[in-house]
């Protein structure tokens, strides 16, 4: 009869453990998610982790109206009554 296999076995091709474990458990990464991670951030320097994102431009040069819309899409509630500071505040702060 085969037995199944641990979760260490399962995560055997994890190269940063701790970051795995940090990402599953204080973020809620899926297993896959938090394994790539926590590869790449050893293949790395962990200092380059997010720094290859997009190029979104600030928030700040959004106009109120796509600013709205981004809140919408992210279910900020009262966004149709803020101002721009105040959707900017909520979007990163949500």
């Amino acid at each position: 009869m085969e037995q199944n296999s641990s979760s260490s076995e399962d995560r055997s091709s994890v190269k940063d453990e701790e970051l795995y474990e940090k990402l599953r458990e204080e973020q809620g990464y899926s297993k896959e998610k938090g394994a790539r991670i926590a590869n790449s951030a050893n293949k790395e320097d962990r200092s380059a982790q997010g720094k290859k994102g997009g190029s979104s431009p600030e928030y700040e040069d959004w106009t109120v109206d796509e600013l709205r819309d981004r809140a919408k899409e992210v279910d900020i509630t009262g966004y149709s009554d803020m101002n721009k500071d105040e959707l900017i505040d909520a979007l990163r702060n949500h």
